[in-house]
């Protein structure tokens, strides 16, 4: 029998019970061996056997669900979009309706009764037209047995809607001091409610858009160079395995290849993450995406577009970013127990008073104030508006949190990642040390300046700080890929590159020269010499300096028990060397995007793990992690997949971050503690369990009373945390 694995975009889900409610519902289809459905990205990947299941009558089980199967991107983007905008319409219509009917209850009309029919009007609108979906969603929880926040919203919602409708019509059943209205605190609820749906599918719509910027870097043409030698411009997904490219200088790498004629500098920062441009030549590989800065060079196709390297990033990114969050959803798992629970008591309040006291007015009127005193706004505002007061906190301090649920989590990594280039240093090559004969430094600097590269920035620089003018004229400049630069000056040919480069060109080095070379290269530097007329008159050695409170981060990291770890796209000798300045013990150097991807989920085996870069090379790790932090000097793409953008580019906000999570979480348990003691004491005066005992009662009015008071309480908790110093 044949196997097959079948993967669809899924519209119309609108929390994580979905995506679980459809895995329960396929997984019980005969010939179905695997169901992963995210909500996150809305993607399903399935296991069939096709002599057992064919894939329509799969498409067809999930679309009775009321899902819809798009597998084509841009139909997922569309039905996306299609129901954002719904859902933010809905909001607008809510929110505005809530505040009418708000007004009306702060001024009410003369004619009590017109008032009475005003406001219900409104929250009719607003209970089955905006809040609808909570029906919707309700109905598809209980028929998959989850019993979720969005059924305590509808119950408790219609409790105090319906309440309010016999009130309006039915005046008579209640005793005077009984004919309290609800319509105000039902509205609140959904409005409120879908406020915070409406920011969580903002974030979600979002959470993609790295991969399509992602594909951009890959060059839209290629130069194919035809058998009779000529040229022809096709597209890069056109490339096949054997063709031979033309790369010119300034282009992009169509696809990973082969260079078969000519050399140049590749800058291959996307990928190692490294700002120096590697030298390139005949038998060397190069990847798609990156940059040829200097030379013409023929290279011969290795690999086809789905195959190269930069489709393997977007493929690595795809699967992190689907990845199941180990996040518990307290809240909704406690529902699962209180709503049956809740349903349960209202059932026995209504029986107990109707057959053994014999009271159906009071039958009636405890179990819908069991019902309204249940309504969850407590216990929906317990984490929400915690997070909102987090998320306002954390950019007082320059932190810009893009996934609020890692606040969860974020208290409890293991590892802390850091990629070096950028994040822990500062990205930008200047001249740490240097030995040279002062009188040539002016011809050096200005032929220098001929040259766009880091080390020939690096040097000019060192020049300006020492007031040199840059203004020598020079002949004959030559740019040597991978090997350095040449000039005449006054009959005299001047050098500046590497050792071999100089060596090539018969230059031999002075005792002082070569122990200073050598030394530099000991203490993780990189070097280079120049030569006048055969003679070795400097060497430079470079570095890449550390960062303002990179080793105050990692002090503090170490004395929270998080373990500080090095991972580099550069050589070891450096990297080493950056990790022995910053008291970092574990190191991993030389490793590629793919590499590093595989040392997180490695890492992930034995705790969670938080990583910090700013690389577009860095993306699928950061993506991967527990928690991805990017700086905000980082490219687009990287801020994309991360979690958390450090807006000020201050690495003391990675130790913030954390501080924040823990005093986050205090406060959301304190939230999440009042609202169940609130209602562990409100269910039992609703029901009436104390009236015999004591003649105390809580009808529906004080039931409401007691709501609200509990989420103010939870309200003003919450906003203790922008007092707070972290």
């Amino acid at each position: 029998m044949s196997k097959e694995i079948i993967k669809i975009n899924i519209s119309g889900m609108t929390c994580v019970n979905c995506s679980n409610g459809i895995e329960k519902a396929v997984n019980k289809l005969d010939g179905l061996l695997s169901s992963k459905v995210s909500f996150a990205s809305n993607e399903g990947e399935f296991e069939i056997e096709n002599k057992l299941l064919d894939k329509e009558v799969l498409f067809n089980k999930i679309r009775k669900l009321g899902y819809g199967v798009e597998e084509d991107l841009k139909a997922l983007e569309k039905s996306k979009l299609i129901a954002y905008n719904k859902l933010k319409y809905n909001f607008f219509i809510s929110i505005s309706l809530t505040i009418i009917i708000l007004y009306f209850v702060l001024f009410p009309l003369q004619d009590l009764v017109n008032n009475q029919y005003v406001m219900f009007s409104l929250a009719t609108v607003i209970q089955f037209y905006s809040g609808r979906r909570f029906y919707i969603l309700a109905y598809k929880a209980v028929s998959n047995k989850n019993y979720d926040m969005n059924v305590l919203v509808a119950l408790g919602t219609s409790a105090a809607y319906f309440y309010s409708v016999f009130v309006v019509f039915f005046p008579s059943l209640f005793p005077e001091n009984l004919r309290f209205l609800y319509f105000d605190g039902a509205a609140v609820i959904i409005s409120f409610i879908l406020l915070g749906r409406l920011l969580e599918e903002r974030s979600k719509a979002k959470a993609t858009d790295f991969l399509k910027k992602l594909m951009d870097l890959a060059p839209l043409n290629a130069t194919l160079i035809s058998k009779d030698g000529s040229f022809k411009t096709i597209l890069a997904t056109q490339l096949k395995i054997g063709d031979k490219v033309l790369i010119k200088t300034g282009e992009k790498i169509s696809t990973d290849a082969v260079i078969v004629k000519g050399s140049a500098d590749i800058d291959t920062s996307m990928i190692t993450g490294e700002y120096m441009p590697i030298y390139k030549t005949i038998g060397d590989e190069v990847i798609s995406g990156t940059l040829n800065t200097n030379g013409i060079i023929e290279v011969v196709v290795l690999r086809e577009s789905k195959d190269t390297t930069l489709s393997k990033i977007v493929a690595l990114l795809s699967t992190a970013q689907s990845k199941k969050l180990p996040i518990s959803r307290f809240a909704d798992n406690v529902a699962n127990i209180f709503v049956p629970i809740v349903i349960a008591i209202s059932i026995l309040t209504f029986l107990a008073w109707y057959f053994i006291v014999g009271d159906a007015l009071n039958a009636i009127l405890a179990s819908i104030s069991v019902l309204i005193i249940s309504c969850p706004c407590a216990l929906g505002l317990a984490t929400p508006i915690a997070i909102v007061s987090s998320v306002g906190k954390a950019a007082q301090e320059g932190i810009l949190i893009r996934n609020p649920e890692i606040l969860e989590i974020i208290k409890d990594i293991k590892y802390a990642v850091f990629d070096k280039t950028g994040t822990l240093t500062s990205g930008i090559i200047s001249v740490k040390d240097a030995i040279y004969e002062e009188k040539y430094l002016d011809i050096l600097a200005s032929l220098e300046t001929k040259s766009e590269h880091p080390i020939s920035k690096a040097i000019v620089d060192f020049a300006k700080n020492k007031n040199i003018p840059l203004n020598i004229e020079l002949e004959d400049i030559k740019l040597v890929p991978g090997l350095g630069i040449s000039a005449i000056y006054e009959n005299k040919m001047v050098l500046i590159g590497s050792l071999s480069f100089l060596k090539n060109n018969g230059i031999k080095l002075d005792t002082k020269y070569l122990d200073f070379y050598n030394n530099s290269l000991k203490d993780g530097a990189g070097v280079i010499l120049a030569s006048i007329e055969k003679e070795c008159i400097a060497v430079f050695a470079l570095e890449d300096s550390i960062k303002n409170g990179a080793k105050e981060l990692i002090a503090d990291l170490k004395a929270k028990n998080i373990i500080p770890i090095l991972l580099t796209g550069d050589n070891e000798i450096t990297a080493n060397y950056v990790a022995k300045k910053l008291d970092i013990d574990k190191v991993y150097s030389q490793v590629l995007p793919d590499e590093k991807y595989k040392v997180i989920i490695e890492l992930q085996k034995d705790g969670k793990v938080m990583f910090v870069g700013d690389g577009i090379n860095d993306s699928p790790s950061i993506k991967q992690a527990d928690i991805g932090i990017t700086l905000n000097s980082g490219s687009d793409i990287t801020k994309d997949a991360g979690d958390i953008i450090l807006i000020n580019n201050e690495l003391k906000a990675v130790l913030k971050s954390i501080n924040l999570s823990i005093e986050s979480m205090k406060i959301i348990k304190q939230n999440l503690f009042w609202a169940f003691i609130y209602n562990i004491g409100g269910i039992p005066l609703a029901a009436g369990v104390f009236y015999p005992i004591l003649g105390v009662m809580l009808t529906p009015m004080y039931a409401g009373i007691a709501m609200s008071f509990s989420s103010v309480t939870v309200v003003l908790n919450s906003l203790r945390l922008k007092l707070k110093k972290i």
